[in-house]
């Protein structure tokens, strides 16, 4: 037990330092800790023998559901939504085309039966949310027009629909005409959504209820939620996959106790299970056996690649009026990787007859896309011009904090003073500085120009570089050119009574607005409510 323990002690730290020095030679992170898991393999240097399917599918089948789970929790529903119904789509529509199309080029090129061809289409339909994650953060890669989250919602929400395919290719394989594929289909889309829905609201009354979970014991009280939402759906038919990714985007975009915290958290365990799925893999592979399906591996991954993956994004996309280059960049973002690994093991453990090595089959793609479209992935966006430096790529995840800094300043205006009886648009603060609110005995006022000071006020000043107080909420808006205060005036806005505009963000630039300040697209608004 001690030496199991140590070892896998080893593997990890091993795992971390590989992820700290993968940057420096351009290598995505997922890819070395694969790489590992080959060295230790039985045709490594460390020569463990492990070939237990079974055991693997378990734990990546864990690893993989916190994985959709922080797909979701993570992603920012507000950046995201403009792009939801496209990346809708890539998942679902996408996922079914890139399918047919591998499936056809499986049987007709290759030869191979149309129920494995079709199956191997499935397995592989789906691009793996870690591994575009990964990229996407480690690199810092922002990208134009909302590129992005685009990638991230497609990537976290298109292996329901991979594994939807999957059932249903395996029961074309054993021959199980008893399974009726609509019925199927909507008993797993079904009880997928409502399960995962209820789920996710269930979570939200619990972690609103301060009381009714003991102080620390939130991050417990979600992992629990998390296995809920997978293991119930499953067991009555459904999707447990999408259950638990609509589990993990409502209730990472709604207001709980500790959701930063709680976005930490679970980064940190998808780290791990990234870690144990990539390193399992490499473990489980046997790196002779690549060689006698090279030929047959490398045309798939070309075909699915230059084909298969464009073909589908270029017909989602162009119809939404996508630019050429964008499409590009988003094909050759479709990563093959943990999920796809995974969806091979779970047909292998189940005992499947299949007349090639599945496994190896998409173990070699997978590997192939993650070393090359992984590595190129940051290049390819600047030769496209898609890199977006004027924003940061975490503002598309949830645990970027999107209040914004402001230092608040309290004067007090006493009898005498040379402000008391003016108005706000009369006075002259201090440069750079907005007045907030003022408080006036047990009132709070939120100023406007025609505002007039009185002695005995305390007026709240705003300069630059803020720590949230208890007066109030800043919150920032990205402003789109669809937005309808973009190019409007600050005092052509018709904002509610308690919410002002505290800051606009042009690039590098922080503007304190006035009341003839106009709002371009690309700015981002902090608003104080």
């Amino acid at each position: 037990m001690a030496i199991m323990l140590l070892l896998c002690c080893a593997v990890i730290l091993s795992c971390i330092i590989a992820n700290r020095f993968s940057s420096k030679f351009g290598m995505p992170a997922l890819l070395c800790f694969m790489a590992l898991g080959m060295i230790f393999g039985s045709d490594g240097l460390f020569k463990i023998s492990f070939d237990n399917y079974l055991i693997t599918e378990q734990f990546c089948t864990v690893a993989l559901i916190f994985i959709m789970f922080y797909g979701g929790f993570g992603t920012k529903w507000q950046t995201a939504r403009p792009v939801a119904v496209k990346s809708a789509l890539l998942s679902t529509l996408g996922v079914i085309i890139t399918a047919l199309l591998t499936c056809l080029f499986c049987s007709q090129i290759l030869h191979f039966s149309f129920a494995e061809s079709f199956l191997i289409g499935a397995v592989l339909s789906s691009t793996d949310a870690a591994s575009v994650f990964s990229i996407l953060r480690s690199k810092n890669l922002n990208l134009k027009h909302a590129t992005a989250p685009l990638l991230e919602i497609e990537s976290g929400s298109n292996d329901p629909m991979a594994y939807m395919l999957t059932i249903i290719a395996l029961a074309m394989i054993s021959g199980d005409n008893s399974t009726f594929v609509p019925i199927m289909l909507l008993s797993q889309a079904g009880f997928g959504i409502s399960i995962g829905i209820a789920s996710a609201y269930l979570g939200i009354w619990a972690l609103q209820k301060g009381e009714l979970i003991s102080q620390g014991m939130d991050t417990v009280f979600v992992i629990a939620l998390v296995l809920f939402s997978y293991a119930l759906p499953t067991l009555i038919g459904g999707n447990g996959y999408l259950s638990v990714y609509l589990t993990g985007i409502i209730l990472g975009n709604s207001s709980i106790n500790n959701k930063v915290t709680l976005v930490h958290f679970f980064d940190g365990i998808t780290g791990l299970a990234q870690i144990l799925i990539f390193f399992l893999l490499g473990l489980l592979s046997f790196p002779h056996l690549l060689a006698e399906l090279f030929v047959p591996a490398l045309l798939i991954a070309l075909f699915l690649t230059f084909i298969a993956r464009p073909a589908a994004v270029f017909l989602i996309l162009l119809p939404f009026g996508s630019s050429l280059r964008q499409c590009i960049l988003v094909a050759w973002s479709g990563l093959r990787g943990a999920a796809s690994i995974v969806f091979a093991i779970m047909v292998i453990a189940k005992g499947t007859a299949l007349e090639h090595d599945l496994f190896h089959i998409v173990f070699f793609i997978s590997l192939l896309s993650v070393a090359v479209q992984g590595s190129l992935l940051p290049f390819a966006a600047k030769i496209l011009n898609m890199v977006d430096n004027s924003s940061d790529i975490r503002k598309t995840f949830n645990d970027y904090q999107d209040d914004s800094d402001l230092t608040l300043m309290r004067m007090y205006i006493p009898q005498g003073h040379n402000w008391e009886k003016r108005k706000i648009e009369d006075v002259n603060f201090p440069t750079g500085s907005l007045a907030l609110m003022i408080k006036r005995d047990k009132e709070t006022l939120i100023p406007r120009g025609n505002t007039r000071i009185l002695a005995g006020d305390t007026i709240i000043l705003s300069v630059p570089a803020y720590h949230s107080e208890d007066d109030g909420k800043l919150k920032e808006i990205q402003i789109a050119p669809e937005h309808n205060w973009c190019n409007s005036s600050i005092a052509d806005l018709e904002l509610p009574q308690n919410i002002l505009i505290a800051l606009i963000k042009r690039g590098d630039e922080n503007i304190i607005p006035q009341g003839g300040t106009i709002i371009h697209p690309g700015d981002r608004v902090v608003i104080y409510k």
